[in-house]
């Protein structure tokens, strides 16, 4: 029998909750305009930690958008999920109680789990006791909560999965999107949410020495130039609806972006930083995937982790696997206005790609207006007006995975 062709994926929603954003418009105002984010840390227990500045949603009332039965047994980074997965089924003018719910699926990606609810009753725990634990913290703090809370809340029976990627899990979240509708599922809301600000996922975080302990939240995250001395860290959510593309066609939805190529790679955790081989291959890979010349890139969204070296070692893989268009493609990290969410960050690039498309504008880098740029790349630090037809979106983990993601716009 002959092989059936592969069916496309498209985009057609998104849900976002963001530092200084809740919900997709306020994301793509504040990120179109450059409008940084970035704040001194103010949760309880954390102040006095050697990192000050963060990307905090405030503002966020969960209990606007998510049934209390939901919310008792859930943490933090789940309630961002619940919320962006059913802002994006309204975006995507999907029915949240599908005719046929084993069509639809949910893919997400987390690196750190419940870390608020978690240490919550471990602190009941050793204070009061085994009988003051809630019965939720078994299945709370698990990083597949978010997927299996979207699921349930849904009816959604199609297949359902976790990646546990670290922060490069964000894109190959949609990349396994991509390949259950290839291979017969309609729908999949895939995505990822973090929240690690909580003391105990602080602290976790303090080992990682990218991570940077600058005061000054105009100065703290500034890659690809002179100042730059780490990354941010951030809390976040973003879920996009993925679909076949005559899934969509056949219900009218209007198809955003089509997931056209990925592909993963994965560099020994001891050489982190020195992620250049393991990049270029899988921008290359991704290229081949999506049967895209180096020249058709119009923009790429940089991973940016904010060092010397890992900035250094991205650029010259981008030069590596783009060759002369690489000096000249632009080149943007709008993540440096709300932080790096772990795996929420490229998911969050991936909706801001597929909103720069449609409004064809690049969304700048925020950085110190002082620093001097310190890589050979076209970084665009105002917002560019620009027609966007093919986006590049790359992501590094702190454990040596590298992903690369090529969206385009399917107007």
């Amino acid at each position: 029998m002959a092989e059936q062709p592969a069916r496309a994926a498209v985009i057609t929603g998104l849900g976002v909750v963001a530092p200084g954003a809740i919900g997709t418009e306020a994301f793509w105002k504040n990120t179109a305009d450059g409008r940084p984010a970035l704040d001194r840390i103010t949760r309880s227990g954390c102040t006095h930690l050697p990192v000050t500045v963060a990307g905090q949603i405030d503002g966020f009332d969960p209990a606007a958008t998510i049934e209390e039965t939901f919310l008792v047994q859930t943490d933090r980074f789940t309630h961002f999920a619940l919320a962006a997965a059913a802002w994006a089924l309204e975006d995507a003018r999907l029915d949240p109680a599908p005719a046929s719910p084993y069509t639809v699926g949910v893919v997400t990606a987390a690196g750190s789990g419940g870390g608020e609810f978690g240490q919550r009753e471990l602190q009941q725990l050793w204070s009061a006791g085994p009988r003051h634990v809630g019965p939720y913290q078994s299945i709370a703090w698990f990083y597949a909560a978010a997927t299996g809370q979207i699921s349930i809340r849904g009816g959604f029976k199609g297949p359902c999965a976790v990646v546990a990627g670290d922060e490069a899990g964000g894109l190959d979240a949609l990349a396994h999107a991509a390949r259950l509708v290839a291979h017969g599922t309609d729908t999949v809301l895939a995505g990822a949410a973090e929240a690690p600000l909580a003391p105990y996922s602080l602290v976790c975080q303090l080992g990682y020495p990218e991570l940077s302990t600058t005061a000054d939240p105009a100065r703290a995250y500034a890659p690809f130039t002179t100042a730059a001395t780490g990354y941010v860290p951030a809390e976040a959510g973003a879920m996009l609806v993925v679909e076949a593309a005559e899934t969509a066609a056949r219900r009218g939805a209007a198809p955003r972006a089509l997931l056209a190529g990925h592909a993963a790679t994965f560099t020994a955790p001891h050489r982190r930083a020195d992620s250049r081989a393991g990049l270029a291959h899988a921008i290359r890979t991704a290229l081949t995937a999506a049967a895209c010349a180096p020249q058709d890139i119009d923009v790429v969204f940089a991973d940016a982790l904010g060092t010397p070296t890992a900035d250094r070692a991205e650029a010259a893989a981008l030069a590596d696997a783009l060759g002369p268009h690489a000096a000249e493609v632009p080149v943007t990290a709008p993540k440096t206005g709300i932080g790096r969410a772990y795996c929420a960050a490229p998911v969050l690039d991936a909706a801001t790609a597929v909103l720069a498309m449609e409004h064809r504008l690049i969304p700048p880098t925020v950085l110190p207006p002082d620093t001097t740029p310190t890589c050979d790349l076209n970084l665009i630090t105002t917002p560019r007006p620009a027609p966007i037809h093919t986006a590049l979106l790359l992501s590094r983990g702190l454990m040596g995975t590298n992903a690369a993601l090529v969206l385009r716009h399917t107007p």
